[in-house]
């Protein structure tokens, strides 16, 4: 059975290895989530590793799904940073590692942030993702709401242009 744990501050330099593998796989399967190739591992962690600075701020809320020990997914929070924006975040960096996919850890690793979100006064999240894709079916169906398609907004991993849909979700 899976658990879904917030990364501390703490905890999070030795988690990189961890994320970098799961980012890596991501980027490796075709996931449009910011890299293109060639990107491997060091790559991935050194992204992970710049993240750091807010995550021991607290504007980067991070958390691992693991089973059996093994970290096979992750979800974000970016709180919003303006002082007239406080009230919302942006969902990043959901990736299930795809060996352990379509088990469902998608929707627990959203929930878990959206969760999390609430509880801290967040009363709007928003995000985006690559139109067409499984993700974006995760969004539709959790009840999260479409509110525009824009043509050629992200690259793939190969470079190719994708449409990215954005969605937001009110929680209160």
């Amino acid at each position: 059975m899976p658990s879904i744990e917030r990364v501390s501050a703490a905890e999070f330099g030795p988690c990189v290895k961890e994320l970098a593998d799961l980012l890596a796989d991501a980027v490796e399967g075709g996931a449009s989530v910011g890299f293109v190739t060639p990107f491997g591992h060091e790559d991935a962690a050194a992204w992970w590793r710049a993240q750091a600075p807010a995550v021991a701020a607290g504007d980067l809320l991070v958390w691992a799904c693991r089973e059996d020990g093994a970290m096979v997914g992750t979800v974000s929070l970016l709180l919003a940073g303006k002082p007239n924006s406080r009230h919302r975040a942006e969902l990043v960096k959901l990736l299930v590692r795809r060996s352990a996919r379509g088990r469902g850890l998608s929707r627990a690793l959203l929930a878990t942030a959206e969760r999390a979100a609430a509880e801290a006064g967040i009363e709007l999240l928003m995000l985006d993702t690559e139109t067409g894709s499984t993700a974006e079916h995760v969004y539709l169906t959790g009840g999260w709401t479409r509110y525009g398609v824009v043509p050629a907004y992200a690259g793939a991993p190969d470079g190719t242009l994708l449409d990215c849909s954005f969605f937001y979700k009110r929680l209160s």
